[in-house]
Protein backbone atom coordinates (compact mmCIF):
# COMPACT_ATOMS: atom_id res chain seq x y z
CA UNK A 1 0.00 0.00 0.00
CA UNK A 2 1.39 3.40 -0.88
CA UNK A 3 0.44 6.85 0.25
CA UNK A 4 0.90 9.95 -1.80
CA UNK A 5 1.69 13.15 0.04
CA UNK A 6 1.17 16.51 -1.60
CA UNK A 7 4.31 18.44 -2.38
CA UNK A 8 5.04 21.24 0.02
CA UNK A 9 4.79 24.76 -1.33
CA UNK A 10 2.47 23.89 -4.20
CA UNK A 11 -1.27 23.90 -4.64
CA UNK A 12 -3.82 26.04 -2.91
CA UNK A 13 -4.46 26.57 0.73
CA UNK A 14 -7.48 27.53 2.73
CA UNK A 15 -7.33 30.45 5.10
CA UNK A 16 -9.55 29.75 8.07
CA UNK A 17 -10.60 32.73 10.18
CA UNK A 18 -10.96 31.99 13.86
CA UNK A 19 -14.53 32.02 15.07
CA UNK A 20 -15.12 34.14 18.17
CA UNK A 21 -15.97 32.09 21.20
CA UNK A 22 -19.61 32.83 21.88
CA UNK A 23 -20.87 31.88 25.27
CA UNK A 24 -24.32 30.46 25.83
CA UNK A 25 -23.37 29.02 29.20
CA UNK A 26 -23.71 30.37 32.68
CA UNK A 27 -20.38 29.45 34.29
CA UNK A 28 -19.02 31.20 37.36
CA UNK A 29 -16.73 33.41 35.28
CA UNK A 30 -19.76 34.62 33.32
CA UNK A 31 -21.99 35.69 36.19
CA UNK A 32 -21.65 39.41 35.52
CA UNK A 33 -23.74 42.04 33.80
CA UNK A 34 -21.65 43.68 31.08
CA UNK A 35 -21.72 47.09 29.39
CA UNK A 36 -22.71 46.90 25.70
CA UNK A 37 -23.94 49.54 23.24
CA UNK A 38 -27.72 49.78 23.52
CA UNK A 39 -28.31 49.50 19.75
CA UNK A 40 -26.21 46.31 19.65
CA UNK A 41 -28.40 44.73 22.34
CA UNK A 42 -31.53 45.53 20.32
CA UNK A 43 -30.00 44.02 17.18
CA UNK A 44 -29.01 40.92 19.12
CA UNK A 45 -32.53 40.54 20.48
CA UNK A 46 -33.95 40.73 16.95
CA UNK A 47 -31.55 38.49 15.03
CA UNK A 48 -29.48 36.64 17.64
CA UNK A 49 -26.11 38.13 16.69
CA UNK A 50 -23.43 38.11 19.39
CA UNK A 51 -22.50 41.35 21.17
CA UNK A 52 -19.10 42.52 22.44
CA UNK A 53 -18.87 44.02 25.93
CA UNK A 54 -16.43 46.78 26.86
CA UNK A 55 -14.26 44.14 28.53
CA UNK A 56 -14.13 42.10 25.32
CA UNK A 57 -16.54 39.30 26.24
CA UNK A 58 -18.49 38.05 23.21
CA UNK A 59 -21.86 36.36 23.77
CA UNK A 60 -25.53 36.30 22.88
CA UNK A 61 -27.45 37.99 25.71
CA UNK A 62 -30.39 36.08 27.08
CA UNK A 63 -30.51 36.67 30.83
CA UNK A 64 -31.77 39.55 32.96
CA UNK A 65 -28.66 41.65 33.71
CA UNK A 66 -30.29 43.07 36.85
CA UNK A 67 -29.78 39.67 38.52
CA UNK A 68 -25.98 39.89 38.28
CA UNK A 69 -23.30 42.24 39.61
CA UNK A 70 -21.66 44.57 37.09
CA UNK A 71 -18.45 43.27 35.52
CA UNK A 72 -15.60 45.09 37.29
CA UNK A 73 -13.58 45.44 34.09
CA UNK A 74 -16.55 46.86 32.12
CA UNK A 75 -17.30 49.27 34.96
CA UNK A 76 -13.69 50.48 35.10
CA UNK A 77 -13.56 51.02 31.33
CA UNK A 78 -16.94 52.79 31.32
CA UNK A 79 -15.92 55.13 34.13
CA UNK A 80 -12.57 55.89 32.48
CA UNK A 81 -14.50 57.03 29.39
CA UNK A 82 -16.01 59.85 31.45
CA UNK A 83 -19.54 58.60 30.84
CA UNK A 84 -20.17 57.62 34.44
CA UNK A 85 -19.15 58.43 37.96
CA UNK A 86 -18.82 61.74 39.79
CA UNK A 87 -15.27 62.58 38.75
CA UNK A 88 -16.17 65.80 36.92
CA UNK A 89 -19.06 66.93 39.17
CA UNK A 90 -17.53 69.50 41.45
CA UNK A 91 -15.02 69.17 44.22
CA UNK A 92 -12.16 70.71 42.21
CA UNK A 93 -11.84 74.10 40.58
CA UNK A 94 -10.82 74.19 36.97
Amino acid sequence: MSTVEPERGTGTGTLVEPTPQVSHGDGDHERFAHYVQKDKIMASALDGTPVVALCGKVWVPGRDPKKYPVCPMCKEIYESMGAGGDKDKGGKDK
